[in-house]
């Protein structure tokens, strides 16, 4: 294991959590991501499903977990299945966990191979009034491939249809979206690698270089420092790209007196960042860049004081745009009369500043959450206003991760550089250290 995991008391204070929000009576599944094939016999990466993630900490295929707080044997009340191992699976694909292995790092005293879970459920789900069946209800999901989770799920209906069906993603958005010490100091580590990232490119960034040969050296920190990559595909934008807002073929050429809009984030132990900074590709912002970076960096700076525990992320992000409205037109990009007669359900800053200003961070860059609660104490939130002009070939978003803190919220990036002469100083001290 390349990373250093949460340790095993994070982990039962997590599933401590799950079970204060269960009916009596209920027994909880949660199943592993498949291995996804490409074609042949070549697969993709496994990545974790990180709802058992957070519950377990086991970062591996076939995995299982039932919760049934009153199971009649003590035994039965957590249990975690594992992928059984052997010396051809150590041979052609490497070691897998053992029980004992998995029992420390989880935290969960019965573990029994994978093979054993048919038999275990059909023992254990006469006992039991309902299943809490887990599924992606993320906003913005929309699969289009069944996931195993997914297809255990018909098997369960089929098998029980007389059960009742509770739904596990409500607890599971609730949990989640406030984070303990040690999760935050896990997207910290994650954090404090994609700053190295940051730093290098900017020592490598010279007009004529290509948006990958960018996004190389970004990756090439990451792994490095001890990450799997990028927390999520990065976007490597120069010049009008930077428009873009989801512009990921990173495969243009960076121009001089472009600005080039970076937004990447390693993952670290399954943990994200996300960052985004922007820097002139010849080293220095023009007059007119610099004016639009900083009014980006009046906003964002007003939205870190407005994120705190109490407040609705609706109302949140309408004052956001308010305060977006006022830096638009003192850089002569909305009309201030023009602007007092708006349909206020058509704000017209949406022109230039089109995406919301913040989302919650964590297992998944967009992690999930309560938007429909007020915000709390322990929560992670993204801070990312932008202003994007095609007509200027100009695009500025500034990105930082901010923890809610019930006296004052703390920066989670702030050794990271941000301001304009930040960036260019730390630009031109990277080139003469080159240049020697």
């Amino acid at each position: 294991m390349r990373y250093i995991p949460l340790t095993a008391a994070t982990y039962r204070e997590h599933r401590a959590r799950f079970r204060q929000h269960m009916e009596k009576g209920g027994l909880a599944i949660f199943h592993s991501n498949d291995i996804m094939p490409t074609s042949a016999d070549g697969t993709m990466p496994f990545k974790q499903a990180t709802d058992i993630l957070y519950l377990t900490g086991i970062d591996q295929e076939e995995t299982v977990l039932l919760l049934f707080p009153d199971a009649v044997d003590p035994k039965d009340r957590e249990i975690l299945f594992v992928r059984e191992t052997n010396e051809h699976i150590a041979i052609w694909e490497g070691a897998k966990f053992t029980q004992a292995e998995a029992r420390e790092l989880s935290g969960i005293p019965t573990v029994l191979w994978t093979n054993a879970y048919d038999a275990t459920i059909k023992r254990l789900a006469p006992q039991a009034e309902h299943l809490y069946l887990n599924s992606n209800e993320h906003l913005r999901q929309g699969n289009e491939v069944e996931t195993r989770e997914e297809r255990k799920n018909k098997e369960l209906r089929a098998m029980y249809p007389l059960h009742g069906v509770k739904r596990s993603a409500p607890i599971m958005h609730r949990i989640r979206s406030r984070k303990t010490q040690e999760e935050v100091a896990q997207i910290q580590r994650a954090i404090d690698i994609t700053g190295k990232a940051f730093r290098r490119v900017c020592g490598f960034v010279k007009p004529g270089v290509k948006e990958y040969e960018i996004e190389a050296e970004i990756t090439h920190e990451f792994i490095r420092n001890g990450s799997r990559g990028h927390a999520y595909t990065p976007i490597i934008g120069s010049g009008y790209n930077a428009c873009v807002l989801h512009y990921i073929t990173n495969d243009m050429v960076c121009n001089a007196g472009e600005v080039i809009l970076m937004d990447f984030g390693c993952e670290y132990g399954g943990y994200a960042s996300d960052l985004t900074r922007c820097i002139p590709v010849s080293g220095r912002f023009t007059e007119r860049q610099r004016a639009v970076y900083n009014a980006v960096l009046r906003v964002q700076r007003e939205a870190f004081k407005l994120l705190r525990p109490g407040v609705m992320m609706a109302d949140y992000h309408k004052e956001v745009g308010r305060i977006m409205e006022g830096e638009l037109i003192n850089l002569g990009l909305l009309d201030k009369a023009e602007v007092a007669k708006q349909d206020p359900e058509r704000p017209l800053y949406k022109k230039y500043f089109m995406h919301g200003t913040s989302h919650f961070l964590g297992l998944d860059v967009h992690d999930v959450g309560l938007w429909n609660e007020p915000i709390a104490e322990g929560m992670v939130f993204t801070v990312e206003p932008g202003i994007y002009i095609p007509a200027e070939k100009l695009g500025i978003r500034l990105e930082n991760n901010i923890l809610i803190g019930k006296d004052g919220n703390t920066d989670l990036f702030a050794n990271i550089p941000i301001e304009a002469e930040e960036i260019e100083g730390m630009m031109a001290s990277k080139a003469k250290k080159a240049v020697a």
